[in-house]
C-alpha cells in the first residue's frame, strides 16, 4: 500500500529500532527492490540543518541506526538510509538468503543513486551529507570519486581495504578467482559464519563495541526479526571487494571536506589502507579514537553522543 508519498510502504521494525521512521520500497535502475528508511529531522521550530545519508556496512540494516538517527535529529539533522541489495529487507541476490552476494560492487552505486533520487522525491532538506560505515565507506568513497553531490562526508572505520594477513590475501585472491572459473563463486567464504547461529556464536567475543548493552541490543534485533540477518559473504563477494578496494586505492582523493574516524582497536577493516588514504586527502581530518573498536557509533549514549557531536560539528 502506498502512503502520502505515492511510494509503496515497506516494513520497519520500530519495536527494536529505538525510534519511529517511514519506510518505502524503491527500485534501483536494474529493477532490484530496495528498502529505504527515512527518519525525520527536529520537531522543534528550528530550521533543519540538512539530511544525513547513512551508508551502512555489510550485514547491516536500517533498524541498527535508529539510535544514531534519533541523536542526529536532536542535533538538527534528518536521516535517510537503505538496505543494500542482498541484505536487510532489500531483495536478496542469492538463492541462499543468508549468503552475502553481489554480482559487482558497481551495483551498490546504482542502489545509492536510487536512495538519492528517493531523498529528492521526498524533498528532504538539503544540503546532503554522507555518514558511511565500513562497507558503506567503500561505496561512499567511490560515489565521491564519481562526483555524486554531497556537501560533506564522514567515514567511520571505512572498508578501504579488507583486513587479511599477507599470505591469506594471496590465498583469497587465488581462491576467489579460481571459484569463478569453475562455477563455484556462489559458495560461502571459508572461515566466515554460514548461518545466523554461527554468526551469533562468533559474536560472543564482541570485538565490535565496548558497550555490552548496545551489542546485545543489536543481537536482539536479529533475534526478534531473523529476516534482517545475514551470514557469510560468497567467494564472489570477496573477489569483488578485493577488486574494488584495490581500484580505489590507486585513485586520488576527491575534493570534498572529509572527517574520518578510526578506532585504535580496529580489527575488521585494513587500518593501513585508511591511514594511506588520509595521508593523501588534502584538507581532510583524520581522528584516531582511543579505545575505539569497529562500531564507533554502537556504543553507550554518552560515548555515541560525543562522537556524533564531533560529526555534527563537521557537517555544520
Amino acid at each position: 500500500m502506498a502512503d502520502g508519498t505515492g511510494r509503496p510502504a515497506a516494513p520497519y521494525f520500530a519495536d527494536v529500532a529505538g525510534g519511529p521512521a517511514a519506510a518505502h520500497w524503491i527500485a534501483a535502475a536494474d529493477g532490484v527492490r530496495l528498502r529505504a528508511v527515512h527518519w525525520p529531522g527536529p520537531v522543534s521550530s528550528a530550521a533543519p540543518r540538512g539530511t544525513v545519508l547513512i551508508l551502512t556496512g555489510r550485514t547491516e540494516y536500517a533498524e541498527k541506526y535508529g539510535r544514531v538517527a534519533a541523536d542526529l535529529a536532536a542535533r538538527g539533522y534528518g536521516c535517510v538510509t537503505l538496505d543494500w541489495r542482498g541484505q536487510g529487507l532489500s531483495e536478496r541476490a542469492h538463492d541462499d538468503a543468508l549468503r552475502g552476494h553481489v554480482d559487482s560492487f558497481s551495483e551498490y552505486q546504482s542502489d545509492l543513486d536510487a536512495l538519492i533520487a528517493h531523498a529528492r522525491a521526498l524533498r528532504l532538506p538539503e544540503p546532503y551529507h554522507m555518514l558511511a560505515h565500513s562497507m558503506g565507506g567503500c561505496i561512499g568513497l567511490r560515489a565521491l570519486m564519481r562526483d555524486v553531490a554531497f556537501a560533506r562526508a564522514c567515514f567511520t572505520a571505512p572498508m578501504w581495504g579488507v583486513l587479511m594477513r599477507p599470505t591469506l590475501r594471496v590465498a583469497a585472491w587465488g581462491l576467489s578467482s579460481a571459484s569463478r572459473l569453475v562455477g563455484l563463486s556462489h559458495l560461502p567464504s571459508p572461515g566466515r559464519a554460514a548461518t545466523l547461529e554461527d554468526a551469533a556464536e562468533a559474536a560472543e567475543a564482541n570485538m565490535l563495541t565496548r558497550d555490552p548493552e548496545s551489542f546485545d541490543w543489536v543481537r536482539r534485533q536479529v533475534a526478534a526479526h531473523p529476516e534482517l540477518g545475514l551470514a557469510a559473504p560468497s567467494l564472489h563477494w570477496v573477489h569483488e571487494a578485493l577488486r574494488e578496494t584495490r581500484a580505489l586505492a590507486r585513485l586520488p582523493s576527491p575534493d570534498i571536506p572529509c572527517l574520518t574516524m578510526l578506532g585504535d582497536e580496529e580489527w575488521v577493516v585494513d587500518s593501513a589502507r585508511v591511514h594511506d588514504r588520509m595521508r593523501r586527502w588534502p584538507g581532510a581530518t583524520f581522528e584516531i579514537v582511543e579505545g575505539g573498536r569497529h562500531e564507533l557509533l554502537i556504543e553507550d549514549a554518552a560515548t555515541r553522543g560525543a562522537r556524533l557531536d564531533r560529526i555534527a560539528a563537521h557537517f555544520d
